[in-house]
């Protein structure tokens, strides 16, 4: 009996959800198709949902010189928010949410990458995505090279969803 009740005061009756998780879960809305602007020119962004929600994937298209656009894929690794960007140069930067999210603005840092043979070369090294309501949302890119670092914010508004192509 006193097994039942500490484990009801401690896990409660609806089973809290771990922090990391409402923060994914925050993430997720923002699941449909964005278009907007960046000093590099219009920018697409699509984010979709999957794996039976243990996903969210960003792909990005735009006229910054890539050809087939970008995909990141965010998802849960136990207690931490983390995402991988296929990045049009060839490398995987691995980022992490660092320190507690805002309930708007999520943080991610690079940890490692798969595919870059020199810590210093360029890589994506932080991202940072910033929810000022539901039709609209920015994204500051920054990528990193051999010590010198630029960004490039995205300002995106939720466009139709008949554009995309899943």
């Amino acid at each position: 009996m006193k097994t039942t009740f500490l484990f009801l005061i401690i896990f409660g009756p609806g089973l809290a959800q771990p922090p990391a998780a409402k923060t994914f879960d925050r993430l997720k809305t923002l699941t449909g198709a964005w278009a907007g602007s960046s000093a590099q020119g219009p920018v697409e962004v699509h984010f979709r949902e999957s794996s039976s929600g243990s996903a969210l994937v960003s792909e990005i298209h735009g006229s910054q010189g890539y050809r087939d656009g970008m995909i990141s894929v965010f998802h849960l690794d136990g207690a931490r928010l983390m995402m991988t960007h296929y990045c049009s140069i060839g490398n995987q930067p691995r980022m992490a949410l660092s320190g507690p999210a805002g309930a708007n603005k999520f943080e991610f840092e690079f940890f490692d990458a798969t595919n870059l043979a020199d810590p210093k070369a360029g890589h994506m090294q932080r991202v940072v995505i910033t929810i000022i309501d539901p039709d609209h949302h920015t994204e500051a890119w920054t990528f990193a090279d051999h010590g010198k670092e630029t960004t490039d914010t995205y300002d995106l508004r939720r466009a139709a969803l008949e554009n995309h192509e899943p």
